[in-house]
């Protein structure tokens, strides 16, 4: 497996890098957050992003992607955490994506994906119901009605939930509560009669949402997979997550490291470079060591989904475990080593550290996957 991108895939990093530096600085973030965006993101900038085809980058190419890979959709995540940029890439041209290449039929992606790589899409998946990553404790409840299901019930922390135009809802079709059989997917029109969608303020900005299903009918064609057969898909697709997120948070943590780097060069104390301090060297060099470390697994868990291999699932937790612990280390390093100025508004590193909090929750934090790895590593 390896470890190193090829002339393509550094290809688009390059110019991944190059877009999100011209288009979207972390100046562009204020701008949003300041701004109180309702959409949460810029449209036109989506609109951009979409052209260069990035929301189609897991999508089939008989449906208008280029089916580049993980590999491809991770280094864009990347660069896009090094400017905290807000857009819907990875709830709509990942999860979505890949929510409906697995799951859905002839007809669902023939009229869902064509939209989501023309960027007129998005999409939010509806899966959490509580305050830690759950993927099987689902209590919403669809119940056969006719030709039609009644969808009622809660989900939370739903990513891009308050601007997505289609939602992609997990629930129980059979079952106990906290059975992987019994669940299926939906796909729901977040304007039909009883789906009450509230906005989320998070931490770091993320656009997330809370959102109440009442009575709210569905037909029978937009079951997305099998009936109570869901949970396969639903596993294969947080895999994917979990490593998109990893990406970005490798991107996240080495901005913060490089911005923390300048400043130990300009800053002085006492009319010396703090840079110069022997300690300070040596927690940088510890920061580098774990970035390089997080680079590796990132990348081989990216690899392994791109492979097929069939330990896709200890690869995912091996890099969200890792990325979660190494931007933990970075941003709270990155926080001191600024001093009184990393807590302030007017410097960016806090942000940083704001998403490295919120991001390490998304998906499962360090302590499950540090779990998930040891249970499937037969430790």
């Amino acid at each position: 497996m390896a470890l190193v991108l090829n002339e393509e895939q550094q290809f688009l990093k390059d110019a991944a890098s190059k877009f999100f530096q011209d288009n979207a600085p972390i100046a562009h973030f204020r701008e949003i957050r300041d701004s109180n965006n309702e959409l949460g993101y810029d449209h036109e900038l989506w609109k951009k992003m979409a052209e260069l085809g990035w929301a189609g980058i897991l999508v089939s190419e008989e449906y208008g992607g280029s089916d580049f890979g993980m590999m491809g959709m991770g280094t864009i995540l990347e660069e896009a955490g090094k400017t905290l940029t807000p857009s819907p890439l990875f709830a709509t041209g990942l999860i979505g994506a890949s929510l409906l290449e697995l799951g859905g039929s002839e007809e669902q992606k023939s009229e869902y994906l064509p939209k989501l790589v023309k960027g007129t899409l998005t999409t939010a998946f509806a899966l959490e119901e509580g305050t830690r990553h759950a993927p099987a404790n689902i209590e919403t409840e669809a119940k056969k009605e006719g030709d039609d299901f009644i969808l009622n019930g809660r989900k939370t922390f739903v990513l891009d939930g308050h601007s997505a135009s289609l939602l992609i809802v997990a629930a129980r079709t059979g079952g106990s509560t906290t059975d992987s059989s019994g669940i299926s997917l939906f796909c729901v029109d977040p304007t039909s009669e009883g789906v009450e969608v509230i906005k989320m303020n998070m931490l770091d900005s993320r656009n997330a949402a809370e959102i109440y299903f009442s009575n709210v009918k569905i037909s029978a064609n937009n079951l997305l997979g099998e009936l109570n057969n869901g949970f396969g898909i639903v596993e294969e697709v947080i895999n994917r997550a979990q490593i998109g997120i990893s990406a970005e948070m490798l991107g996240n943590a080495s901005q913060a490291f490089q911005i923390t780097l300048s400043y130990l060069k300009e800053r002085k104390q006492f009319g010396v470079l703090i840079g110069s301090f022997q300690a300070l060297k040596h927690r940088a060099a510890v920061m580098y060591s774990e970035l390089e470390l997080t680079k590796s697994s990132v990348v081989g868990a990216m690899n392994a989904i791109d492979e097929q291999s069939n330990d896709v699932t200890r690869f995912a937790s091996m890099a969200k475990y890792k990325a979660g612990e190494t931007a933990y280390l970075v941003s709270n390093e990155s926080v001191q080593m600024h001093g009184g100025y990393g807590v302030t508004d007017e410097y960016d590193i806090g942000f940083f550290m704001k998403r490295a909090r919120v991001a390490e929750q998304i998906f499962g934090n360090t302590d499950y996957h540090l779990d998930r790895y040891a249970t499937l590593s037969e430790y």
